[in-house]
């Protein structure tokens, strides 16, 4: 087992997530085996229950962990399902040694943060890193930050026992007034890391564009780290383009020549179909679709907010690439829309989609989205409550059920037509909202005929798909769900009178999975996520139907 771990100076948001993917992907590509974990220092267990605005899309791996965006780029990247224990969090660690102490573990002395929680941190590395060449251990936050300094020692520790890398992702600020990079700030972040007991091995400088050789001279003189050692991160119009960077500045070489090691084999695969991706971003005659997002975490201030739906936004890419078209991408809050502006303001997009969020706050206005895609037959997807929200429209203005809604917006709603879980109301009544939802993986078996069965075979109907679970029958597909309400069905018989389809259902029949509409070229919402497993080697097939279905428009 060797390890790399990579930590960020300055400011936080710098893109350690990325680099640390990147240099996954790079070695897994070299023919070595890789794992990856994400560090967050929160006190909190996992990130099930925070703001989407304020930590960004909240990524749930198979096993139903609830965790930080940088684990969906770790999935993407290296081509591989993670788990809950590839994201350690300060909540898990202080709860595992609280609950030791209680049961005696320590024999009676004192539970302390030295060696105890530094033992438990590094137990959770080390339980994860099992028969792995390289495992890559991201830890959140920013050097010098409190939280994160048990996370160091552990990792400092690991280092005097096993062959480790450390790695500084560090920010290079542009003043304008003076019209040059400044390095200071990154030289202060290294101290800062030294008083930790780590010196860097590696240093990644972050900055808007390739930096003069003066100015990285003299951080190598500076931060005492060889030259060939210190790499660039210029600002990129695309993620899948920081390999094929890291490579051209010799970054594998330099990591390989480090730890003594060679290449396992020739370029793989995976690394043909990014360069080929790079190539398609680059291209400026490719036909161009026009699509929206319409959702409730779509701002920040005026800008938009792309950390909230990261994995819709990627999912998308994929399925543009796989039809070799570029997406124009509007994200319009969902509270903008409303009865006068909405055909005004969506007239003109190839396609909709609605994804996830949670209570009332844009609820109308979703609605009105959805009210034009299925009247004027623009290309629709519905993920999780955008697949619900699809119900609540169809019953509201096809079945002419006045107030019909949600119990999650209305608990009074006369036409409950989506409904909380038997269990789920357990759960609320007690407040017990952490990790209570429905989440990981579930199986949905496939209407015969219908629009989505016929995606996913398109859209490779195979086994060994992300998808995909050996041993299965094909109409079977397992997706991933993060949901405490599902479709009510007392309803269901008169969805389908009026031309509803239920394409998805659990394999007891009990759970609707998905809908769709006849007589639309593209309408399906889904309760599950299939963009938490869409992934640049294998696009979704629902993404990449949604797009083939708006190319008829442009």
């Amino acid at each position: 087992m060797r390890f790399i771990f990579v930590c960020g100076g300055v400011i936080s948001g710098l893109g350690k997530g990325i680099t640390t993917a990147s240099l996954g992907f790079l070695l897994k590509n070299e023919g070595f085996s890789v794992t990856a974990i994400k560090i967050d220092p929160y006190i909190s267990i996992d990130a099930g229950t925070m703001r989407p605005q304020e930590h960004g899309e909240v990524f749930v791996t198979k096993d139903g962990g609830e965790i930080d965006q940088d684990l969906g780029n770790y999935e993407r990247f290296l081509h591989e399902d993670f788990t809950k224990d590839n994201n350690i969090t300060t909540g898990k660690v202080y709860q595992q040694v609280i609950e030791n102490e209680r049961h005696f573990v320590y024999q009676g002395r004192d539970a302390e943060v030295i060696p105890d929680v530094i033992n438990e941190i590094k137990r959770r590395i080390l339980m994860v890193a099992k028969n792995k060449d390289f495992v890559m251990v991201e830890i959140g936050g920013t050097v010098g930050d409190v939280e994160n300094m048990p996370f160091l020692i552990a990792a400092r520790d690991i280092g005097r026992e096993y062959k480790s890398a450390y790695v500084m992702v560090s920010f290079l600020p542009f003043l304008s007034t003076v019209g040059e990079y400044k390095t200071k700030p990154t030289q202060h972040a290294v101290m800062q890391l030294r008083r930790e007991g780590i010196s860097p091995d590696f240093i990644f400088t972050r900055s808007g564009e390739m930096v003069e050789e003066e100015k990285i001279d003299n951080i190598a003189k500076r931060c005492f780290v060889d030259r060939e050692r210190i790499f660039q991160l210029p600002d990129v119009t695309s993620i899948y383009q920081v390999p094929a960077n890291l490579v051209a500045q010799g970054s594998m070489k330099s990591m390989l020549d480090f730890f003594g090691l060679k290449k396992k084999k020739k370029e793989g695969r995976m690394v043909k179909i990014w360069q080929n991706y790079v190539n398609y971003s680059k291209r400026d005659n490719l036909p161009e679709v026009k699509m929206a997002l319409v959702g409730k975490y779509v701002k920040a201030g005026s800008h938009n907010h792309n950390d909230t739906y990261v994995s819709v936004l990627e999912a998308l890419k994929h399925g543009a690439f796989a039809n070799q078209v570029k997406i124009n991408l509007e994200m319009i809050s969902a509270e903008s829309l409303n009865g006068k502006n909405y055909k005004k303001r969506l007239k003109g997009f190839a396609g909709i989609v609605v994804p996830q969020g949670w209570g009332s706050r844009g609820m109308e206005g979703k609605l009105w989205a959805i009210k034009y895609a299925r009247e004027e037959k623009v290309p629709y997807l519905g993920l999780c409550y955008g697949m619900q929200m699809a119900c609540v429209e169809f019953a509201r203005n096809v079945l002419k059920l006045k107030g019909a809604s949600s119990e999650e917006v209305d608990k009074k709603t006369a036409f409950p037509i989506i409904h909380i879980m038997s269990k789920q109301a357990e759960y609320l009544a007690k407040k017990q909202y952490g990790g209570t939802i429905r989440l990981g993986a579930w199986p949905c078996k496939l209407a015969k005929n219908s629009h989505l069965a016929g995606l996913y075979k398109t859209g490779g109907g195979k086994k060994g798909l992300p998808w995909t679970e050996k041993g299965n029958a094909l109409n079977i597909v397992w997706e991933r769900h993060r949901h405490r309400y599902e479709f009510n069905n007392s309803y269901k018989k008169k969805f389908e009178n009026k031309g509803m389809v239920f394409s998805g259902l659990s394999p007891d029949g009990k759970l609707v999975e998905a809908i769709e509409l006849r007589d639309h070229p593209f309408f399906i919402g889904t309760q599950f996520h299939p963009e938490y497993i869409s992934r640049l080697l294998t696009p979704h097939p629902v993404f990449v139907g949604l797009i083939a279905a708006t190319k008829n428009r442009t």
